[in-house]
């Protein structure tokens, strides 16, 4: 399996396809963008997206599942463990600047306060990481996984230190083919977006369905339409396979209240939601 993902090598992206994948290809893209277009295009390259994390919300990656409209054929609850990486030889009592993407060092701040170090916002982790290597300063420290301290030959001088010890980012498997498991026993989450049609009322008359026949709804996120702010999208998730009475019903009701209305896929629900 080819799974590509954003940023560098030793990506918290990269980790994940590698944990939850170990026979796949991985490859990187520079941006979400791209790695949603790699995955439009070529039905064999899938993408691996961070949707939202436990501690400081949604990534911001909704116009893209709206743009592209990729089938999502997995979740992953994946843990992100902070780690304080430095050159070779160096100490933490050493570090003077750390770097980071900025939710890397919002989720690791009390740990940056105590140890009074500076902060300094960069693209993301593994950059950052990256950066430290090359820079080859023992004042210099990253915040970043454990992959890519051994990609960069960097010494992890302090593990797991997010504010959160449970920080857990979810990911979700994309691709360009429609592929929706068969409905038994297991769990399933359905995912979709849809677009009200403009009358007041709207999205109460819409949700309604799902009151009545008893469906759970985990996640409702509004985002304006291109270049509007009176126009809007929802992406939501509903705990349930679309093959069960109870969402059909659902979903037919909530049809009846849109303009538009895309199912965006069937997938099992992940583990860590029965916890």
């Amino acid at each position: 399996m080819k799974i590509a993902y954003q940023g560098i090598p030793g990506s918290y992206s990269e980790s994940c396809a590698k944990k939850m994948y170990p026979d796949c290809k991985t490859i990187s893209c520079k941006t979400f963008d791209e790695c949603f277009e790699k995955s439009s295009k070529d039905s064999e390259v899938k993408s691996i997206i961070p949707e939202s994390n436990k501690t400081t919300g949604n990534i911001g990656v909704e116009y893209l599942i709206f743009k592209y409209r990729l089938n999502i054929y997995a979740e992953h609850f994946f843990p992100i463990k902070h780690n304080l990486l430095g050159i070779q030889g160096s100490e933490l009592q050493d570090v003077k600047e750390v770097y980071s993407h900025a939710q890397a060092l919002s989720q690791s701040s009390n740990f940056i306060k105590s140890n009074n170090l500076n902060e300094n916002v960069r693209a993301d982790t593994a950059g950052s990481a990256k950066y430290i290597s090359d820079t080859n300063d023992k004042t210099k420290a990253a915040i970043a996984s454990e992959l890519s301290a051994e990609i960069y030959n960097l010494k992890i001088l302090k593990k797991d230190i997010q504010d959160e010890k449970n920080n857990v980012t979810r990911f979700l498997l994309m691709g360009k083919e429609i592929y929706q498991p068969e409905l038994n026993e297991d769990n399933f989450i359905t995912s979709f977006l849809f677009k009200l049609k403009s009358k007041p009322a709207a999205l109460y008359s819409a949700l309604s369905g799902f009151a009545i026949n008893g469906v759970n709804m985990t996640k409702l996120q509004s985002f304006p339409e291109k270049n509007s702010f009176s126009s809007f999208f929802f992406l939501c998730d509903i705990e349930g396979h679309i093959e069960e009475q109870k969402i059909k019903n659902s979903l037919k009701e909530l049809g009846l209240h849109c303009e538009d209305m895309h199912v965006l896929g069937v997938f099992n629900s992940d583990k860590l939601r029965e916890k």
